[in-house]
């Protein structure tokens, strides 16, 4: 350490201001190690402790932190501007999924042959989508024509309802199944 004064800790508290050297041989006393938490601090922050048990405590920080990290992909739906309805409806059910995962949403419209002559069918279908999923997402990037696809990108309303995990009741109307001896 190259500062002239650090802020001594340990396990009971502050200890106060002191060299470094002081801190060093106050740790060597109590057989552990002095370590530098805060190095930005002024002055910096030091504590008295087991460094292999500070190791084990920053990796174990580091794994918590890892796990509750979120990476956000963009997930595509592919659709045709002839795209029958059941079929919209079920790659709608997909897109709601992806977005209460939190996942961004690439909606994009594929035109084949001559179809590309009716674009309006693909900003119709893109247009109806957008509204099916307005209580989840909101529209990243309004509906584009891009070579011989047209695409629209939603993203996570962070207002929007989250999922409930809640499982349905059992449904008294229908009669049990008796037991027979």
């Amino acid at each position: 350490m190259r500062v002239a004064q650090v802020r001594v800790i340990d396990d009971a508290g502050q200890l106060g201001v002191m060299s470094p050297a002081e801190g060093i041989k106050l740790a060597r006393q109590r057989g552990l190690d002095l370590i530098e938490i805060v190095p930005n601090a002024t002055p910096p922050v030091c504590k008295i402790m087991d460094f292999g048990k500070f190791k084990y405590e920053q990796t174990k920080k580091d794994k918590l932190q890892r796990k509750h990290q979120h990476v956000t992909q963009l997930k595509e739906l592919r659709f045709h501007p002839n795209t029958d309805d059941h079929d919209f409806e079920f790659k709608t059910r997909h897109a709601r999924r992806f977005l209460e995962e939190g996942h961004k949403l690439k909606a994009t419209v594929v035109f084949k042959g001559r179809e590309i002559t009716y674009k309006e069918h693909g900003e119709e279908l893109l247009r109806r989508l957008a509204e099916k999923l307005a209580d989840l997402a909101k529209v990243d990037q309004v509906a584009k024509l891009e070579g011989r696809s047209m695409a629209m990108i939603f993203a996570p309303d962070k207002g929007a309802k989250k999922k409930t995990d809640r499982k349905p009741e059992p449904d008294e109307s229908k009669p049990k199944p008796e037991k027979t001896p």
